[in-house]
């Protein structure tokens, strides 16, 4: 007799044999000894998890000669064809290559007829989702009133492409991946029966290769034991499978946790010298760093962590030492490297570079912390300098913050002691400030009439943002506008012509109704923001029509957008952040974040 590979010889031949899938395979069983077998059942899961196999057991219980009965004796005429796979009277059939209304038409004629020698007749379709739809419309009378004498058995990896009206007539059975502790003891049997030795380890990582899937592992083991022969080493593992071990993903992550940037390379350098694919490596780093998220976060990780206990139990010590924050922190940069590495015609370079940003990422100092330090310097002494405050992985000369926008809203509760505020600045705000830290010396700055001062009669001094001229820049204007709301940029295009003057920003149409919409006071009021955030200057909107007298200039009772701006110019936190930072507010927006 030809050679009979694992996945064939180690076929279970009882329901007591069956890997993992208790709970299928007792209500299975319950059903059979209670007489309440479904005439049509669908068997789905991932591959290699025992749906075929079950199929059969169930053919085998209903037909066997001491049946039906959910123990079949495996000794019997019936029970032996099944098992051998030549019983006349159970029809095995592959979905994917009878998939065809014809071949329907010919299985519902077959089946009119009573079984030769069985007492039911078995219809097994593997793969039922390939059918097609003309096929499967064809199923629906004979699956919803079948012969007395007839049972369906369905399987198929892909349940969501069966029509509704298919399952509703059928009974599912939805089968789980097998957990890795029944697949490693169901392994270490083979092992033993085959007279092959091979150490648990090995036997792990084969494991953890099968994914949950008793084929994929059964082939497997037959290609080491053919490669190894009766003694099986971990180096072979390894080799033939071509493997990363999970000594190494642990002693890289190890380096990365640590900041050891070296050692992280040098351990890259020798895996990729054994030929190791690198993108397998990379998303067994991810894997890792998911595995000790899951570590820290979870009450119960083993639930969702399917490793052997050992490395469970190194991945939980190690995951107790660092936070959740950094954990997550590392996790996001090996993920961006892997998906550099997929497109890159360089992946080891883009690897590395991953390797490189994980390990240095204990040495950034997040923005949140730069102003955590502004907060404490205001509720204490201001002069206290920030210098002398040094992170514990990194020294920081001087914190500069270039391009940043500090948006926070000036809130009545605070309990930090701040410098006086005029009194129209009583009212909450909220927007956008951006400074930076200037490349020349500082300007003078310019003192108006219109600049706040303090209880003392002191002038606050306002850094002046620079302006843009408007003729020079309208179209620019329009489109910044465009990106904002559309139908007004289109409006402003109609605009004959625009005008400057002093605080009044004059538009002039010709026709009343190109501006009709642009009159409202919801709409002016967008407008303002729009011309006060891109132009910088404290605008005020008038419209004016060709023969006509002016629409005036929308009085905002003090609530306008240039308040706001006011406002947020002369806020302690913004001129505190200015003093300290030693930069200049180069942008004021009072509209919203999403604009």
């Amino acid at each position: 007799m030809s050679y009979l590979v694992l996945a064939r010889k180690w076929r279970p031949q009882t329901f007591e044999d069956v890997v993992g899938q208790q709970s299928v395979v007792r209500t299975i069983q319950n059903g059979i000894e209670r007489n309440r077998v479904p005439h049509a059942i669908i068997f789905s899961g991932v591959r290699g998890v025992g749906k075929t196999t079950l199929a059969r057991l169930v053919a085998k219980a209903l037909n066997c000669q001491e049946g039906p009965t959910k123990v079949p004796c495996n000794k019997c005429e019936h029970c032996t064809e099944i098992t051998g796979g030549n019983a006349i009277d159970i029809h095995e059939i592959d979905g994917a290559s009878n998939r065809g209304i014809q071949e329907i038409r010919e299985l519902k004629e077959n089946i009119r007829f009573f079984p030769t020698k069985s007492r039911y007749k078995i219809i097994i379709i593997d793969e039922v989702h390939m059918l097609t739809t003309e096929a499967f419309n064809a199923l629906l009378k004979t699956l919803e009133e079948p012969p007395e004498h007839v049972f369906f058995m369905f399987a198929t990896t892909e349940l969501h492409k069966i029509p509704i009206t298919i399952l509703s007539r059928c009974q599912r059975y939805e089968l789980q991946k097998v957990a890795s502790r029944e697949l490693f003891e169901f392994f270490s049997k083979i092992a033993k029966e085959e007279k092959v030795n091979i150490s648990d380890w090995a036997l792990n990582i084969i494991v953890r290769e099968a994914g949950g899937s008793v084929r994929d592992g059964l082939s497997l083991l037959d290609q080491i034991f053919s490669f190894g022969g009766d003694e099986i080493s971990d180096e072979d593992v390894i080799q033939v499978l071509g493997l990363v071990d999970s000594q190494v993903i642990s002693s890289m992550a190890a380096a990365i946790l640590e900041g050891d940037l070296a050692g992280g390379l040098k351990l890259l350098d020798d895996v990729t010298s054994y030929g190791i694919d690198l993108k397998r490596l990379a998303n067994d780093l991810l894997y890792y760093f998911r595995a000790l998220l899951i570590c820290r976060i979870s009450a119960n990780p083993e639930k969702l962590i399917d490793v052997p206990d050992q490395e469970f139990d190194e991945m939980r010590k190690t995951a107790g030492l660092h936070t959740v924050e950094s954990l997550q922190l590392y996790f996001n940069m090996l993920l961006k490297g892997a998906e550099e590495m997929q497109y890159s015609s360089h992946p080891r370079l883009a690897l590395e570079m991953a390797l490189i940003r994980a390990s240095e990422a204990g040495n950034v100092i997040p923005v949140t912390e730069l102003l955590g330090k502004l907060e404490t310097m205001q509720s204490g002494s201001v002069a206290a300098p920030i210098q002398k405050e040094t992170p514990p992985r990194a020294s920081v000369q001087k914190p500069i913050v270039q391009g940043k926008t500090i948006s926070d809203t000036v809130k009545k509760e605070t309990a930090v002691a701040r410098p006086p505020k005029p009194k129209q600045q009583k009212k909450e705000v909220s927007g956008d400030v951006k400074i930076e830290k200037p490349l020349k010396e500082e300007p003078v700055e310019t003192k108006t009439a219109s600049q706040p001062t303090t209880e003392e009669g002191t002038e606050e001094p306002v850094s002046q943002p620079p302006t843009r001229e408007v003729r020079k820049n309208w179209d620019e204007f329009i489109q910044y506008v465009m990106d904002r709301k559309k139908w007004m940029a289109h409006t402003l295009r109609l605009c004959s012509s625009v005008r400057e003057e002093g605080t009044d920003l004059i538009l002039k149409f010709d026709d009343p109704s190109d501006c009709k919409m642009l009159q409202t006071k919801e709409n002016i009021k967008f407008l303002t923001e729009f011309s006060q955030d891109f132009f910088q200057k404290e605008f005020k909107i008038g419209i004016t029509i060709k023969g006509a007298d002016s629409q005036g200039i929308i009085n905002q009772d003090g609530t306008g957008p240039q308040e706001e701006r006011r406002a947020l110019a002369n806020d302690p936190l913004v001129q505190m952040a200015t003093e300290v930072l030693d930069g200049r507010v180069v942008n004021i927006r009072t509209g919203p974040r999403s604009r």
